[in-house]
């Protein structure tokens, strides 16, 4: 029998605990998922590429049927190389929605065989995003407990204002 592979795309700058939550319930779904950064060209990163990839190794160095990699080019294209059956998504509130589902119903006309799946982030990581992450600790907030804490490391490292 094939196996079920999800492709789980982001940016990931930084990887948040509200990733990781999407991350471990995606595994409880599927038999393997890909955590996949993606080049957005219309964002500038924080972290490089591979520093997002080490963090993203090492936060998910517990689960078996992972596997941390990148892409630039056209999510369905990719999901096909890697012989994926689905994209997997979080969704935090209302506001993802209409933007998640226009990318669902685009990903769905490029290619019918890719399925889209989404997953309501866990309630505790609902306001967190990677963006707000690094706002508050651009500014020296603690965000100590919305990220894993290699990855709280990291922000010190590149913010000497946080706590």
């Amino acid at each position: 029998m094939k196996k079920k592979i999800a492709i789980y795309p982001g940016s990931f700058d930084p990887p948040t605990n509200g990733h990781l939550d999407v991350i471990e319930r995606g595994l409880q779904l599927f038999d393997g998922v890909i955590v996949s950064i993606m080049h957005n060209p219309a964002k500038q990163s924080l972290f490089t590429l591979e520093e997002r990839m080490d963090l993203l190794r090492e936060i998910t160095k517990t689960f078996s049927n992972i596997e941390i990699d990148s892409s630039d080019g056209l999510l369905v294209d990719y999901a096909v190389k890697r012989n994926a059956h689905a994209i997997l998504r979080g969704m935090r509130a209302v506001s993802d929605f209409e933007y998640e589902f226009q990318m669902a119903l685009m990903n769905r006309r490029l290619n019918r065989d890719i399925q889209t799946v989404f997953l309501m982030t866990g309630l505790r990581w609902i306001f967190i995003s990677s963006s707000i992450i690094k706002e508050a600790a651009r500014f020296g907030g603690d965000v100590s407990d919305m990220v894993p804490p290699v990855v709280y490391q990291k922000l010190k490292e590149k913010f000497p204002l946080m706590k």
